[in-house]
């Protein structure tokens, strides 16, 4: 089974190699490696085909992930996110049989025609961005069509979610002003806004500021898994009837009732959050937003070559060839078309 994935972190696992674009080891992590979740060796051999690409800001420039606290400067995030546009564009360069950065549907299908995975590029914490927004028009024209406002912390734009394990998504204040001009904005580019990390009063500003279905690349149940991650049963309901979309996360943290980082997690779990969010959102609206390379993973997928687990997982419970197909790959695909074109 083919797999389109709604979030992966391999550029900022390239990025802690080190920042020159060029550096060897950043390469070798993008192309063939022995750590980490993915990278374009065994992502091709698996059915890899493309997905949404992180350029994930941590707090400092020393490569800090905590959540809360104070966020990266603007300085420091502006720096960190050109490293990992220069990372990409120089996979790209090196490795352009295997990789192609996409800025429409058509290329992703144009890349996938190709035998080449599809690159689509995402922000993840928007702290390169100032007030005014002005930055957006030289980002989309870097190809970013995809950005989350939020990681889990504030920032000029909001309040994301803390990580602490039981809490509810309803902490901290909606969207600022810069917020709502940044959500805007997005909408005016056809830059996909991904409501994960983001606190319940700002995921619903965006419900009544954005004009494009709601979506939410890497997230799962709130009632399976009292995460603030996740998404409660009214979030839900909004995401589906505006159409949009949750990528199922493979985090194990934001599966289990007692949110552990626990690799030793049964895949019946993922099976369980999938079988929630299709009651919800319909067969249209359920995707994969796996986390490969951002978080501590079941050992039954272990990396990008373990998926055929997943797919036994679901076969089992019942999921047919079309519904594996919807999850896997056409429903990232159609819900892109809505969103960038």
């Amino acid at each position: 089974m083919h797999l389109f994935d709604g979030h992966n972190d391999l550029l900022y696992r390239m990025w802690q190699c080190g920042t020159d674009p060029a550096h060897d080891g950043a390469m070798a992590r993008g192309l063939a490696s022995v750590d980490g979740h993915l990278d374009l060796t065994r992502a091709s051999a698996a059915g890899f085909t493309g997905g949404l690409f992180a350029l994930f800001i941590p707090n400092s420039a020393a490569g800090e992930e905590l959540s809360g606290g104070q966020p990266p400067s603007y300085e420091d995030a502006s720096v960190i996110c050109a490293d990992m546009l220069a990372l990409a564009d120089e996979m790209v360069a090196r490795f352009g049989d295997n990789i192609a950065k996409c800025l429409t549907v058509s290329d992703i299908l144009a890349a996938q025609d190709a035998s080449k995975i599809a690159m689509v590029l995402h922000i993840e914490g928007a702290e390169m961005i100032s007030a005014d927004c002005h930055e957006i028009e030289m980002l989309y024209q870097r190809g970013i069509r995809s950005l989350g406002p939020l990681w889990s912390r504030p920032n000029l734009f909001g309040e994301g979610v803390p990580l602490q394990f039981p809490g509810s998504p309803d902490q901290g204040d909606g969207l600022s002003d810069a917020g709502k001009r940044l959500v805007r904005t997005c909408n005016h580019y056809g830059i996909m806004l991904d409501l994960s990390h983001l606190n319940e009063k700002g995921f619903w500003d965006i419900a009544k500021l954005s004009d494009k279905p709601l979506v939410a690349t890497h997230s799962n149940v709130h009632r399976l898994c009292p995460s603030p991650r996740n998404l409660t049963d009214r979030q839900l309901d909004a995401i589906a009837e505006s159409g949009g979309i949750v990528g199922l996360c493979f985090a194990t943290g934001y599966l289990r009732t007692d949110g552990e980082k626990n690799p030793d997690t049964s895949l019946a779990l993922l099976v369980q959050h999938c079988d929630a969010l299709i009651e919800t959102l319909g067969e249209g609206g359920v995707a994969l937003g796996s986390d490969f390379d951002g978080a501590c993973i079941p050992n039954a997928i272990g990396d990008c070559t373990g998926m055929s687990a997943l797919e036994h997982a679901f076969r089992q419970a019942g999921y047919d060839d079309a519904l594996l197909h919807r999850l896997f790959s056409q429903n990232w695909l159609d819900m892109l078309t809505r969103q960038i074109g």
